[in-house]
């Protein structure tokens, strides 16, 4: 009995998989026959590629016969029609591809899903085999008359396929072999080079290969359920949809989840749900990685699904269609579930078939406090209990941590246990929520207690009351019920006046009274010229702060509000868009929002609906200035000699204008003494040139009796 012809060069490489053999098998003995007519009997090598080409008419005929007659030859083209005869069979047993069964290989998804002829598969049997083979490259290139190549080309494929004209089609990047990312297509063209090499990406090797069934490539991870956790009831809808609807094309499951949420326990959960199989691709692969496309087509033809990372949050935000991550992958009928950040598909969904989306509530406050308090009252005696069960109640209630920095907190806990100092789960939780903030807007630590702000009685009262909503606000939410009511809303606040009247300080002053970490965001940095882009970066910020109870002071909100909001074109209409994003999250975000700008009056009446208190900060009169003076000195700076009450009367500036003139005259009379102490000729030299530096007309007569201390310095 005959011995089955070996699908590859090397006798070794058995694929796993019987139609990648069978096809294998033509491409290896096809090869091995056009060798044998290259060298007929003699031991040179093959002719260049050009002669070869030239030689193709006037050898046609004698290569038939030489087939026909050579005893090689002729045993590989009996072995050539054996395994053609094979193919109907194993055809029969295919199915359709994208349904659940198991049995459906990797090719006869492919070949199905794609209706690929023979001629096309055959093309992607010789792409297989320059990626599977070592041993296939020397041959190729000998066939091919170029040394060193190490790839089959589309012209090799046709030189030894039966039908060359049926090869054409494979050139065009629109074929489906290209499309799906099955082989390489060419960057920027819309046909291949029939000399260029059918490169094939390794994991879609892998896939059909079959040599490792279920085995996934690098960079993807099974996901697996776990039946102690079932699946929530508000999950069933979807599961429903992903049952009744095959894969047949890009599907996208948008999945709307607080940062740091355990999508991968929940997502495992619903494919198990709907009877597929799911992998996470790591981290590291974003959604523009060079790998992507081969993994994706992999998954594809091993019949799974498959979860983007949480960081592509960021990359499917916005308006921008340079993040589109899917037109690349749109041919490839797979299931994909990405994290969209909002209840929103991903505006980069191209051609897909968008899924319902799935919803992952935030860990609720009581499922976090009771694991909170466990891990805090571990070990300790009844009377240490309470004090402890209420500073993890409070860290519950201020950082809203999901699944993965819980179990990060834990993890701390049990192991720094028994050291000194004992760990605090205040302090982790805290700083678990403040991971991410850094990165997006600068920290601030305050300078200034709420006694040294300087105000008119009517605003220091409305800072007050915002003091008092901080502190009695998560009580009201909790204990009274307001949460369901106002979605747990924090307090969102305009501070609004000239430059220099004490905003910034305000800020500091109510994040040091109510011991909130502040955070400046720079609205001027924020805004972005690509129409949408401001939308995202806003909501970056959002998200990563809505983990805790923090201050964020919004600065700069002219560059927003500097946008007409009188909608005359495109740009102004998404200019008012963003305000009202911005407005929105802001009523929304639990902590306190302050919003600083100099320009009240461009901003609509209904968007100041939106916010909890607006707070005018005036110039200072002269009882405020005279305050300020009095305090803005250091303490252990001697003043003695400053005219307090005629600075006050005589120059009417905010009170950023005071400070900056105070350190500019503690910088100059810091050269003439060694003693700290200031006299009010540094001060009123000091007053000048921050006049002059705000464009103010400035003569030496405002200065009265002390106007000879200017001319002493000239």
């Amino acid at each position: 009995m005959a011995r089955a012809p070996s699908p590859s060069l090397n006798p070794v490489l058995m694929p796993g998989d019987a139609q990648a053999a069978r096809w294998l098998a033509q491409v290896t003995l096809r090869l091995r026959r056009e060798i044998t007519w290259l060298r007929r009997g003699r031991d040179a090598e093959a002719a260049d590629s050009a002669q070869a080409a030239l030689d193709l008419t006037r050898f046609h005929d004698d290569k038939l016969a030489f087939f026909a007659a050579d005893a090689t030859a002729k045993w590989l083209g009996e072995r050539i029609a054996e395994v053609a005869r094979a193919a109907p069979g194993e055809r029969a047993r295919g199915g359709k591809p994208g349904g659940d069964g198991a049995a459906v290989s990797a090719w006869q998804r492919a070949a199905s899903a794609l209706g690929l002829d023979d001629a096309s598969q055959f093309v992607l049997a010789c792409a297989l085999a320059g990626r599977a083979d070592a041993a296939f490259g020397p041959v190729a290139a000998a066939a091919s008359g170029e040394a060193g190549r190490g790839q089959a080309s589309l012209a090799l494929a046709q030189r030894l396929w039966d039908e060359p004209l049926a090869v054409l089609a494979c050139a065009d990047a629109a074929h489906p072999l290209q499309r799906s990312g099955l082989i390489a297509a060419p960057a920027g063209r819309d046909a291949h080079d029939w000399s260029a090499p059918l490169l094939m990406p390794a994991p879609v090797a892998q896939a059909l290969l079959g040599t490792a069934p279920g085995l996934l490539p690098a960079g993807l991870r099974a996901l697996d359920a776990n039946e102690k956790n079932p699946l929530d009831a508000s999950c069933a809808p979807l599961v429903q949809w992903l049952r009744a609807t095959p894969v047949t094309s890009m599907q996208v499951v948008p999945i709307v989840a607080p940062r740091g949420a355990d999508i991968e326990r929940t997502v495992a959960s619903v494919a198990h749900a709907a009877q597929r199989r799911v992998a996470a691709i790591d981290a590291d692969i974003g959604a523009q990685h060079a790998a992507l496309s081969g993994l994706a087509a992999a998954a594809w033809l091993l019949g799974v699904d498959l979860l983007a990372p949480e960081a592509w949050i960021d990359a499917n935000a916005g308006h921008e269609q340079r993040d589109d991550w899917s037109a690349p992958l749109a041919a490839i009928p797979l299931r994909w579930f990405v994290p969209v950040g909002e209840a929103a598909a991903p505006h980069a969904a191209g051609g897909a078939v968008l899924a319902p989306t799935l919803t992952i509530a935030p860990l609720p406050v009581s499922e976090r406090r009771r694991r909170f308090e466990a891990l805090a009252c571990k070990g300790l005696k009844p009377a240490q209990r309470r004090a402890a069960q209420a500073r993890a109640a409070e860290a519950a209630r201020r950082f809203r941590v999901e699944e993965h920095a819980v179990a990060r907190i834990e993890a701390a806990m049990r192991k720094l246990a028994g050291t000194q100092p004992a760990p605090d789960l205040y302090d982790l939780a805290r700083a678990e929520a403040a991971t991410h903030m850094a990165q997006l807007a600068t920290p601030v630590a305050p300078r200034f207690a709420l006694d040294e702000l300087v105000l008119p009685p009517r605003e220091t009262r409305a800072v007050a009351a915002i003091v008092t909503a901080m502190r009695t606000l998560g009580r009201v939410h909790d204990e009274w019920g307001t949460a369901k009511a106002w979605n747990e809303g924090g307090l969102a606040v305009m501070f609004c006046g000239p430059p220099g009247t004490g905003k910034t300080m305000a800020a500091e002053a109510l994040a040091h009274a109510l011991g909130l970490p502040m955070y400046r965001v720079d609205l001027s940095q924020v805004v972005n010229k690509y129409i949408g882009e401001t939308e995202k970066n806003l909501r970056r910020i959002f998200d990563a702060a809505e983990r805790s109870d923090c201050l964020l002071f919004f600065d700069e909100a002219d560059a927003l509000f500097g946008k007409r909001t009188e909608v005359r074109d495109s740009h102004d209409r998404f200019a008012n868009l963003e305000i009202s994003y911005l407005l929105e999250r802001m009523e929304r975000f639990r902590g306190l929002a302050i919003l600083a700008t100099n320009r009240r009056k461009d901003l609509d009446v209904a968007f100041l609906r939106r916010l909890r208190y607006v707070v005018e900060f005036p110039v200072p009169g002269v009882a405020e200035r005279t305050r300020i003076w009095q305090q803005v000195f250091p303490a252990g700076v001697d003043t003695r000699g400053v005219d307090i009450d005629f600075l006050a009367r005589r120059f009417e500036v905010a009170g950023g204008a005071i400070r900056s003139a105070a350190f500019n005259a503690c910088l100059q009379a810091a050269a003439r003494s060694v003693k700290p102490a200031v006299a009010m000729t540094e001060v009123v030299r000091a007053v000048k040139s921050e006049l002059e530096k705000n464009g103010r007309e400035v003569a030496d007569e405002q200065f009265g009796s002390y106007a000879h201390l200017l001319r002493e310095a000239t």
